[in-house]
């Protein structure tokens, strides 16, 4: 006879489907039978499935070891190690800052994605053992594309996980981006659209408007509206430094919201300018598409997450930003993107963005608007020491033997 104390990560969810998250290679058939019979019970009694589990409940297994062993597997996919740029960290949260290149969560079994990371992290730093795994994995709540950087949210816990998706789907978590566009954008604006995904090709198309009953391009069914609100912050030898802000959140939405209203984004090869790219991978070595996810603001956050109520993160950006908007005094640009300057300026020679230099325009100052750090309040989460802006590789420092 074996025995599971149900702990806070699988409180709160049915019977059977905890039973099905230990049991991933036994049929619902057995998994019933067994419960008829009582060789499942729970708390010392004759269970269903359809009971809801509370923190300490007992279920008791009498089954030969052998039996639990063929139809329980707990599967780990060992991953290179890698580093993670961690922004906070408490006991259910993690803030990650995602480089370019690293997939949010992998699109096939072979994969290697930011949730592997982060489950090797957590391992490694004994927050979780093989054997939580069997009912509980961490995972990401927003997904960047492959190539856009820049502020991922992970959940730690079921709770952790639980309260970030509910303030993601009903958007009071509000989410900024920055980017670099082809062209002169003049002033604040906030467009709509409709936006049509080709599940064949993963790309969409937008038509600019409202209206979403019509048909797209091709004459399938239209998709959803979208809405994306985006403001200048500089201009700098045929580009404008955008601040977004998402207010829906779509695959591909900015890239080809932007796109369609004639401000590409530079070094996007899916629905950018060719030309344009390559002049700015030529120019500035820029491979992939400027976009960073540069800053959340949360809301009021219910326990066990209400440290995070009413704080802001920011997230250093890559390198490229700085090549490209050389002449950019990044202090300003900081303060403008993050409400607390309103414009973004230039200085001469003597204000040039070096790599490596912070958000706030002083090395190593690792610190968020109005001089808060990532944590908010003394106590609540983690954060990097050393943190920086700008992309000198390396730079990036995570707390002594983290790794993903």
């Amino acid at each position: 006879m074996q025995s599971i104390e149900v702990n806070q990560n699988e409180a709160g969810q049915r019977l059977d489907k905890l039973l099905g998250k230990y049991f991933n290679l036994a049929g619902k058939g057995f998994l019933y039978k067994m419960m008829r019979k009582k060789n499942i019970t729970l708390n010392g009694r004759k269970c269903d499935g359809s009971e809801r589990l509370k923190e300490g409940d007992e279920i008791r297994l009498f089954l030969a070891d052998e039996t639990i062993e063929k139809f329980s597997q707990v599967k780990v996919q060992k991953v290179q190690e890698k580093a993670l740029d961690i922004l906070y960290e408490d006991g259910h949260v993690l803030l990650v800052n995602k480089p370019a290149g690293m997939l949010s969560q992998k699109a096939k079994d072979t994969d290697e994605s930011l949730v592997e990371y982060v489950t090797s992290y957590l391992l490694s730093s004994g927050q979780l053992t093989r054997e939580q795994l069997r009912s509980f994995r961490p995972s990401v709540c927003n997904r960047l594309d492959r190539n856009t950087s820049g502020l991922v949210a992970a959940g730690k816990s079921l709770a952790g996980l639980q309260a970030l998706s509910k303030v993601l789907k009903d958007r009071s978590l509000h989410k900024y981006y920055l980017c670099a566009v082809r062209g002169r954008v003049q002033e604040k604006q906030q467009i709509r659209g409709i936006l049509t995904k080709d599940g064949r090709t993963n790309q969409v198309s937008v038509e600019l408007g409202t209206g979403g009953t019509g048909t797209g391009k091709d004459g399938r069914k239209a998709g959803a509206e979208i809405c994306t609100e985006y403001e200048p912050l500089y201009y700098e030898d045929g580009y404008t430094l955008l601040k977004v802000k998402l207010i829906t959140g779509k695959t591909h939405q900015i890239r080809a919201h932007l796109a369609a209203a004639g401000y590409p984004i530079a070094g996007d090869y899916k629905y950018g300018d060719p030309g344009a790219n390559a002049e700015v991978k030529k120019k500035y070595k820029v491979c992939s598409q400027m976009l960073h996810s540069f800053q959340m603001v949360f809301p009021a956050m219910p326990e066990p997450l209400s440290g995070l109520s009413g704080k802001q993160f920011t997230a250093p950006v890559p390198g490229e930003f700085g090549r490209m908007f050389a002449g950019l005094d990044w202090e300003a640009a900081a303060e403008a993107a993050t409400g607390k300057g309103k414009t973004a300026a230039g200085k001469k020679d003597s204000a040039k963005t070096r790599e490596g230099q912070t958000a706030a325009g002083k090395k190593g100052s690792g610190k968020t608007r109005e001089g808060q750090t990532a944590t908010g309040k003394k106590g609540s989460g983690k954060t990097r020491e050393g943190q920086t802006a700008a992309g000198k590789k390396g730079s990036a420092k995570t707390r002594k033997g983290q790794t993903g």
